[in-house]
Parts: structure tokens; C-alpha cells; sequence
């Protein structure tokens, strides 16, 4: 069974019981948060993927370090963790958050730009782009990318949206060139 096939059954599983006890906001941070943690911290990562260690003192690790959570949330960790699936919690975390977007109308979408967008323009964008993808809303990500020279560059899943004077001028040149 692949990686992601294995994260997106534990997200399923964990998606249900989020709908069924009316905790998908809840668990969708809590998610955020997991991902988050065990993407920056190496040390963490080291840990958990050490074949040395014991299973149980890698679920007493994780118990400490996410004792907050909600129970379903640490269970499941605690199943990847028995399971020998550590690597795969990041996954599991992506894909319940894009069960729980799609549930929702939501994408997330990154926005390049070349300074900080303010919280209007970002809702400006999100207003304008969602309908063109299908979407209620979009939960805008914002890079700043002083590469671009002008405009915004927008990707929202495999789509990409560039209006940014770096992209014009690139495409001015293949046309000139070709």
C-alpha cells in the first residue's frame, strides 16, 4: 500500500469522526498544528523515525508534546506510531484538512506577491478567484517574493494565475524569441 493511499485512509477515518461529533473546525487546527510541529521540528522527526527507540517511549513523546489535542486526534497519532506509519503524520494532516476544505467550499491557495497583501486585498482576492476554481472561498496563503517585480502570482492547487510583471515579461520574451 503507498504512503499516500495509507495517509488518506486515516484521514477519511479521522474526517468521519470529526462529522460525526460536530469537531471538524476543532480538529482541522489541531491538524494545522501537528503538521506544523512535526514538519519544523528535526529533532522531533529524528526521534520518531529512530528504529532504536521504543514504540511506547515515542507515543509517551508525542502524548507530551500534543497533550492538548483532542482524544481522536491523539489516537490516531498514537495507531501511526504502533503501526510503524510515523513519516506519514504530515500527510495525514494534509489530506484531512483538504476533506475538511472540500466539505466546506474552501481551497487554499498561495499568493506571491511582492510586498504583505492587507486583509482587504486578500479578501478581494479570494472574492474574485474562488467562482474561476469552483470554490465558496479561498483560505489565501500570502508569500512575499521580491523576484516578481509587480503584480501577484496566485496558485490554487495545480492552477496557477500569474499576473506578475516577471511573468509578462517572460512570456513577452518566449514570444519575441519564437
Amino acid at each position: 500500500m503507498t504512503g499516500s493511499t495509507v495517509a488518506k485512509r486515516y484521514a477519511l477515518a479521522l474526517f468521519q469522526l470529526a462529522q460525526e461529533h460536530q469537531l471538524l473546525n476543532q480538529m482541522e487546527e489541531e491538524l494545522r498544528v501537528v503538521k506544523d510541529v512535526v514538519n519544523q521540528n528535526s529533532d522531533l522527526n529524528a526521534v520518531l523515525k529512530s528504529p532504536k527507540l521504543p514504540i511506547a517511549k515515542k507515543k509517551e513523546i508525542l502524548k507530551g508534546a500534543f497533550e492538548s489535542v483532542s482524544t481522536y486526534v491523539l489516537n490516531t497519532l498514537m495507531l501511526l506510531i504502533d503501526r510503524h506509519r510515523e513519516d506519514h503524520i504530515s500527510d495525514v494532516a494534509d489530506y484531512f484538512i483538504s476533506l475538511a476544505n472540500d466539505e466546506r467550499g474552501i481551497a487554499e491557495a498561495k499568493v506571491y506577491s511582492i510586498r504583505p497583501l492587507t486583509e482587504a486585498e486578500s479578501e478581494a482576492l479570494s472574492a474574485s478567484f474562488a467562482a474561476k476554481v469552483g470554490k465558496k472561498s479561498l483560505r489565501v496563503d500570502n508569500i512575499v517574493d521580491s523576484n516578481l517585480l509587480g503584480g501577484i502570482k496566485l496558485r490554487i492547487g495545480n492552477r496557477i494565475f500569474d499576473g506578475s510583471l516577471r511573468g509578462k515579461l517572460d512570456r513577452l520574451e518566449r514570444q519575441l524569441l519564437g
